[in-house]
């Protein structure tokens, strides 16, 4: 039985897979997955339904898993920061979010380093973020 709270069997599969400097997208349920899916990503639809499951919950629960190095998120073209970039924050407190551009960020996030595309039905606006995973030091 695993120790920590990750047990999605095909989550599990592709991250296990990964390794140092692959990514991992969660998506808001706005994201155009079908259409800018990384060319090596395994997409997991996690879309129960509007606002079910957010993308902070499935964080969360994947950095119980992995190590987490450089986190990216998508930058709207205002000044205001969109209020899901404090719960990023919660959740990596270590790191910095790098700022990219809506297409900037469909650009990195459909790169073959993406191994990962997991879909949620977050309703949050800007609710996407890429997550390069780290090493885990012996």
């Amino acid at each position: 039985m695993l120790k920590h709270k990750l047990l999605h069997p095909e989550i599990l599969y592709a991250i296990a897979g990964a390794g140092h400097g692959s990514k991992i997208l969660i998506t808001d349920g706005n994201y155009p997955a079908s259409t800018k899916e990384g060319v090596c990503a395994e997409t997991i639809y996690l879309n129960l339904a509007p606002g079910i499951v957010k993308v902070t919950e499935v964080l969360d629960t994947l950095l119980t898993a992995v190590e987490i190095e450089e986190a990216h998120v998508m930058s709207p073209a205002t000044e205001e920061e969109p209020d899901i970039y404090k719960e990023f924050r919660q959740s990596l407190p270590h790191l910095s979010l790098v700022k990219l551009g809506r297409f900037e960020f469909y650009e990195q996030a459909s790169s073959s380093d993406t191994c990962i595309q997991i879909v949620t039905g977050d309703q949050r606006l800007y609710a996407n973020i890429l997550l390069t995973i780290g090493v885990v030091k012996p």
